[in-house]
């Protein structure tokens, strides 16, 4: 608990995925994308519990069989903000900060995800997102990935303050010199439970519409982001779309190392204990 703050991590994990159904139960280097994920969020400080946000039996039922509790949501929740609002308002007791982290997000470094749950000391903050300053070399590799995937890599601006003035599928700002930061958006998003609550409830919105950024949908309704610049420490940020995403998150796991490096515990010690680390037995 951090600032006097109930914080929980909500993964949404949804079978029915265009590109890759199925893909929560996948296994990534031999531990499951869904588990991957959450024992991630349990590492993270100032995290006080996480839950899977899902309307699978199947994927409630292997979260349980590793420990972690589920929630059943809405098979039509059109969103993972939906679901992870779903979520937090079945819980016996009403988190004050919802964190929503991909279920395909297999490679978060804990220090991200606690980044944004300390943002929350600020009581003006209603809702907090990462963002990574890329340098020459990162930007130049975006600037080549759009070429071929123009909708790939979300950009974002910010004010003095660290709150966003916009985000893009362009690269942003364009810059005449090199002197304004280029900042990579994350796709994690911490909430406060009013804000979350009020955010489903608004209709899309043209600028969100027009990139296809949900995000958008609170900066054109006047609801502020605070951005928290983070380091990856020189760990790679990638997430799972597709089989081929999949492969690749292998590699890099093969490559950099995991991020939790213990045993993997019992049931038991899963539900009883701190958060643990695991993915290498031994």
């Amino acid at each position: 608990m951090s600032q006097g703050l109930r914080t929980v991590v909500v993964i949404p994990a949804r079978w029915g995925s265009t590109r890759f159904p199925g893909k929560p139960l996948a296994p990534v280097a031999g531990v499951s994308m869904v588990q991957r994920v959450w024992a991630l969020a349990r590492a993270a400080k100032d995290v006080d519990s996480v839950c899977i946000a899902t309307d699978v039996a199947g994927i409630a039922e292997a979260a349980a069989a590793f420990g972690a509790e589920a929630v059943m949501t809405p098979e039509g929740c059109r969103n993972g903000t939906e679901r992870a609002h779903a979520a937090a308002q079945a819980m016996d007791a009403p988190p004050d900060v919802i964190i929503n982290l991909q279920g395909d997000a297999v490679l978060t470094p804990p220090w991200v995800i606690a980044a944004v749950a300390g943002a929350f000391a600020d009581p003006e903050v209603r809702i907090a997102t990462p963002a990574v300053a890329l340098n020459d070399a990162q930007l130049a590799a975006l600037e080549a990935h759009k070429k071929d995937s123009p909708a790939s890599g979300t950009t974002v601006v910010l004010d003095n303050r660290s709150n966003a003035l916009y985000f893009s599928k362009a690269i942003i700002p364009f810059r005449r010199a090199a002197a304004a930061p280029i900042y990579r958006h994350v796709g994690i998003y911490g909430y406060r439970r009013e804000t979350l609550a009020g955010l489903v409830d608004l209709p899309e919105s043209t600028l969100e519409k027009s990139e296809g950024l949900e995000q958008l949908r609170a900066l054109e309704n006047g609801i502020p982001i605070r951005v928290v610049p983070v380091d990856y420490a020189g760990r790679t940020h990638w997430s799972v779309d597709s089989p081929a995403d999949l492969a690749a998150a292998e590699d890099l796991i093969a490559r950099e190392g995991e991020l939790l490096t213990a045993r993997a515990p019992s049931v038991h010690e899963a539900s009883a204990g701190p958060p643990w680390q695991y993915f290498r037995n031994g």
